[in-house]
């Protein structure tokens, strides 16, 4: 029962003209059943998370005017307030959810499409060898579909159906082929579905692109092994020499802090010629040096994750698994640094 409720109070909002492309982009990322419920869930955990947020955050800032107004202001106050940030708020959970999801969905879409391309001159490769068996195309796609071939595998699976329910072969694979943002696979379908119309030697053009496919991906290979040694130097510099340089700077402005307020101390007992007093100049560290430090080391980090998965992969989806990677390690290493600098300067204490 409240499955139902879920299902349907999560269909409500999506109007009828959407849920066609809805569908068709779940399914890019594997999802082939319409998660209405799971809409309808997060649309009451935004109201709860929302609540949360009001009586912890806002309800106490709105209470902190009662005294300073009327009673009737304040009552009037008080509603808009409550209307204002309670809508604002779930626009901003709602938002963020939205995102959220959007995102992971992208990159698993891109995960899928990835494989995909990696295990297509194999597939293409036993429908060859299927269609020297002697068998129809149709027939050799149906049993060149196996476990190992996964993503590609299931796909195929569909298209063999459609076929075998009175579809075209050409229509069938031009579907399969506008399912995903892969040039490589639309070329390849093209091709093959030009050699179906045209009459031609199937297996020929097969073997064709195969070749060219292995070919392109050995390219790739060299490509990104050829980078390598950029690669290398970005990833030195962000997780060991930037903060480590933090660490040092942190350490040199504490020792330096310590010297001006000796000084300052020193020269306030007696007139002092110099033109400037060193009693005003004293500089908190962990007040300004450290938060601007860790912010530069967190932006830095996830800046050249996107940076090595461009000139890795030729894209910046490739590189957001190095984002965790780059950022949990050049903050222990600055971590690490200021606990290195602390001890030998004797100055930093946590």
């Amino acid at each position: 029962m409240a499955s139902n409720f879920l299902q349907e109070f999560g269909r409500f909002p999506i109007p009828k003209n959407i849920r066609p492309q809805l569908r068709k982009y779940l399914f890019k990322a594997g999802i082939t059943d319409e998660p209405y419920s799971f809409f309808g869930g997060l649309f009451f955990f935004s109201i709860f998370l929302t609540f949360i947020l009001y009586f912890t955050v806002f309800y106490g800032l709105l209470q902190s005017f009662k005294e300073k107004m009327s009673l009737g202001v304040f009552l009037v106050l008080q509603g808009f307030g409550t209307i204002i940030i309670w809508s604002a708020l779930m626009l901003i959970i709602i938002g963020l959810i939205i995102v959220s999801i959007y995102t992971y969905l992208d990159i698993k879409i891109f995960n899928r499409t990835r494989m995909l391309e990696e295990i297509l001159p194999d597939f293409l490769e036993a429908v060859s060898s299927n269609l020297k068996g002697g068998m129809s195309f149709e027939k050799s796609l149906w049993m060149s579909i196996q476990p190992k071939y996964g993503v590609l595998a299931s796909e195929i699976a569909l298209a063999s159906k459609k076929v075998m329910t009175g579809n075209d072969v050409d229509i069938a694979l031009t579907e399969f082929s506008l399912k995903y943002n892969s040039p490589m696979l639309k070329r390849s379908m093209n091709l093959v579905i030009s050699q179906i119309q045209s009459g031609g030697e199937i297996s020929l053009i097969i073997d064709k692109i195969v070749a060219d496919l292995k070919k392109t991906k050995l390219l790739k290979e060299e490509m990104s092994a050829s980078v390598l040694t950029y690669m290398i130097f970005i990833s030195a510099i962000v997780v060991v020499i930037s903060p480590v340089l933090f660490g040092l700077s942190y350490a040199l402005l504490n020792v330096i802090s310590s010297i001006t307020a000796l000084l300052g101390a020193s020269l306030g007992s007696v007139d002092s010629p110099l033109p400037f007093d060193f009693s005003n100049s004293s500089i908190d560290p962990s007040m300004f040096v450290f938060p601007f430090s860790f912010c530069a080391i967190g932006i830095t980090a996830i800046g050249s994750s996107l940076i090595v998965s461009i000139i890795e992969k030729g894209n910046i989806k490739g590189g957001l698994k190095y984002i965790p990677i780059f950022l949990v390690s050049s903050l222990c290493v600055y971590w690490v640094a200021l606990q290195v600098m602390g001890a030998l300067a004797g100055l930093v204490k946590f």
